[in-house]
Parts: structure tokens; C-alpha cells; sequence
């Protein structure tokens, strides 16, 4: 008889226990959208406005300026096409590259 009023003690849960509680299924996606506004505040957001602004400094290249390129080189343009910039390097060397391999414009 001891085993049957343990079970039966067991199973009464008074009416408040453990079978739902209508906050915890929002509070269980809480963690999720902190951890997403992180990503996007440090990680998103930044590398977004860093492509627009190399986007922005591509279609501002003009004959003239002094660049360098993601590989390294340093050189001066001497010509612009639609995907191409044309780069004198040293006197009388010039060398083709994609638009998109310049990095920085030296002021």
C-alpha cells in the first residue's frame, strides 16, 4: 500500500504544474532574436556599409588618381572601361584589371 499512495501522490499536481504555461514559448525565442540583433549590429550592418562604400569609390574612379590594388600593386590609372582599369605601373608599363581589384585610392 505504500508503492500506491506514492503514486497517487505523484500524479496530483494541484492543478498548477507542469503542463503549459503560455509564456514560455515566447520566452524561448528571446535568446534567438538577441543573439540575430547581435549579428546584425556586429557583423551585417558593417559589412554592408563597407561594400556600399567600396561601390561607391568604383564608380568614382577617375584617370589620374594614384590606387592600389587587393593584390599590391601601387600604380596610377591611365585608362577606365565599363569592367576594366588600365594602370601604369612603372614608366611606360601598363597592366589591365577588373574594376572590382582596386581597393584603395591613395589621396
Amino acid at each position: 500500500m505504500d508503492f500506491i499512495t506514492y503514486a497517487n501522490a505523484m500524479g496530483t499536481t494541484g492543478g498548477t504544474g507542469a503542463t503549459g504555461s503560455g509564456g514560455s514559448a515566447l520566452s524561448a525565442f528571446i535568446p534567438i532574436i538577441l543573439m540575430f540583433a547581435i549579428f546584425y549590429f556586429l557583423l551585417i550592418r558593417p559589412q554592408q556599409k563597407k561594400s556600399k562604400e567600396h561601390r561607391e569609390m568604383l564608380s568614382a574612379l577617375k584617370t589620374g588618381e594614384k590606387i592600389v590594388t587587393s593584390g599590391g600593386i601601387y600604380g596610377e590609372i591611365t585608362g577606365i572601361d565599363k569592367n576594366t582599369v588600365t594602370i601604369e605601373i612603372a614608366p611606360k608599363v601598363r597592366i589591365k584589371v577588373t574594376r572590382e581589384s582596386v581597393s584603395v585610392v591613395i589621396k
